[in-house]
């Protein structure tokens, strides 16, 4: 390369941002910290290398468990075991955890009872899953005129949903759309 080329510039490509990893064993380099051993009896404040032997001795590791304590905070234990523990309570935690959605059903004035039929049965669907549900009713043209009909068909909807949803925004008129929100009963909900 001459003076006038510059080296072809490496591409920094972003990562993904990992967790702060906790230190093992001889990954500890303060001197001095607090120990705790494997029943949770605190050992007091010692040295790193003794604390590491202690550990060996038990046929266990030396993990760092509050790194921002001064002296940092020490506990004897199975660092594989620990691991699997920690992985099994955050895949149970996120099986537990259920994002509520929002689905959209819409109808028209015009809508036939098999098609209203059709959709109320995917509106339960969508209720019992735990999600709430916006309910449209369109108007085109002049259909407008027709907004007795749309009132109908959402009284109907709620006449039948009266068990397993519950009213959080009421039918109102939005333009030339008619709409409500639901959400699951408590019944459901249990």
């Amino acid at each position: 390369m001459g003076p006038e080329q510059t080296p072809p510039r490496r591409l920094d490509i972003a990562r993904p941002s990992q967790a702060p990893q906790t230190r093992v064993n001889h990954q500890i380099r303060i001197p001095r910290i607090r120990v705790i051993d494997e029943e949770g009896e605190q050992l007091g404040i010692m040295e790193t290398r003794d604390a590491l032997d202690l550990a060996q001795e038990k046929g266990l590791d030396l993990v760092e468990v509050a790194p921002n304590a001064r002296p940092p905070v020490c506990r004897i234990m199975d660092h594989g075991r620990f691991k699997y523990e920690q992985s099994k309570k955050q895949k149970k935690a996120k099986a537990k955890s259920h994002q509520q959605r929002v689905k959209m059903i819409k109808f028209r004035p015009k809508t036939e009872e098999h098609d209203y039929d059709f959709k109320k049965k995917h509106i339960v669907e969508f209720l019992e899953a735990g999600d709430k549900v916006k309910v449209v009713v369109q108007f085109r043209g002049r259909e407008m005129a027709y907004q007795d009909r749309g009132m109908r068909i959402v009284t109907r909807l709620l006449e039948d949903l009266d068990e397993s949803a519950l009213v959080v925004d009421p039918p109102r008129m939005e333009g030339n759309t008619l709409s409500l929100m639901l959400m699951p009963s408590k019944k459901q909900q249990k």
